[in-house]
């Protein structure tokens, strides 16, 4: 039977071990992702039974998002093309 030299032993030994941090913060992350997903249907929720339309906001909050010269690019093309359709 061979044994590994220590000094290899000690490097599966940490690699091992920041491998297995990884996937722990990773899977913490995950989870913290889910949590905030499910504040985010809240909050959805809280705006729809005040009356609000979710889809509105949701596309407010898509626009906001955007840089605004592409924003402003994006929608200019869009008017044209609306116009273009007789929907303007």
């Amino acid at each position: 039977m061979t044994r590994k030299p220590a000094a290899e032993t000690r490097a599966t030994t940490i690699a091992k071990d920041q491998l297995k941090s990884i996937i722990e913060r990773v899977e913490r992350l995950i989870e913290e992702k889910k949590t905030i997903a499910d504040d985010i249907s809240d909050v959805y929720a809280e705006a729809k039974g005040n009356g609000f339309d979710v889809k509105a906001l949701r596309a407010i909050i898509k626009m906001r998002q955007q840089d605004p010269i592409e924003r402003e690019a994006h929608e200019t093309i869009l008017d044209t093309y609306m116009q273009a359709l007789g929907m303007l």
